[in-house]
This record gives structure tokens, sequence and C-alpha cells, in this order.
């Protein structure tokens, strides 16, 4: 399928007050994960309270970007008419914090090739008319 998820005709997201600082880190092409100043929990996706202790005191903070692949689905058939299918989707397991997952597309690799427990690293996909999203390739990949 190439190298991004139908980056052509992929839906844009639609950023809202709570999550617009995440949508300009990815803009600057940085991973950020919202955590808390209270207790150090890292929150995604992003919320208006830390689910651990209840405080507001939260910040957007830079992540290291690299991750395992927690689970992944394959799509076959395409939720917007002409999105080139297949293509792969993951929740990554970030080693910021056990359970704390980030979701993107998989890229630089097959769909066939995904599997539980593969390495990656976040990269910055280009849709055009938004900008750059984060999603996912296997290390080592270019």
């Amino acid at each position: 399928m190439g190298d991004s998820p139908g980056s052509a005709v992929r839906p844009v997201p639609h950023p809202t007050a709570l999550t617009a600082p995440y949508w300009a880190a990815a803009a600057r092409r940085e991973l950020v994960i919202q955590r808390c100043g209270g207790c150090a929990h890292w929150i995604h996706f992003p919320r208006p309270a830390c689910p651990a202790c209840g405080s507001a005191d939260l910040a957007f903070r830079p992540v290291s970007g690299d991750g395992t692949v927690y689970t992944f689905s394959v799509v076959h058939r395409p939720f917007v008419p002409g999105l080139p299918v297949p293509y792969a989707i993951a929740w990554v397991e970030l080693p910021e914090q056990p359970g704390l997952r980030a979701f993107g597309g998989l890229v630089g690799c097959p769909p066939e090739a995904a599997r539980i427990g593969m390495p990656v690293r976040v990269c910055f996909t280009e849709l055009p008319g938004f900008g750059p999203v984060p999603d996912f390739r296997p290390r080592g990949a270019r």
C-alpha cells in the first residue's frame, strides 16, 4: 500500500481545545502525551482531569517516540471511498509508563508483516490540508 495509510484521501483530525497541544506538537514532528503535574501519571487520550488523582494540573510533555505494537488491525475494506487498502493500524505501548498507548498507522512495512511485540518508532505522515500526524514504523526501517 505504500508508505502511509492512504494519505491522499485519509480523513484529517479535528482538533479540540483539549487536543490542540497534541496536534501543535505533531506539526513540529514531536510526539507529546499529557502528564499530570500532581502525580506524574501519563494520560492518553487527553482528559480535563487526571484519572489517577483527579488533578487538573496537566501539561503535554515529549515522550521518546519508541514503543512496541500492543495490538493491530489490518483494514481490508475502506471506510472512506477511495482509501487504499489494505493498511495496518496499531495501538503502540510506550515505555514511559505501563499501559500507556498511542494509536496510529503502521507504515514502512507491508500489512502482513505487522506483529504484536514489533518494536516501532514514531514517524509523521503529512496529510494534505492538515499537516503531520503521528504514525509508527518498525524500528530500523526507513
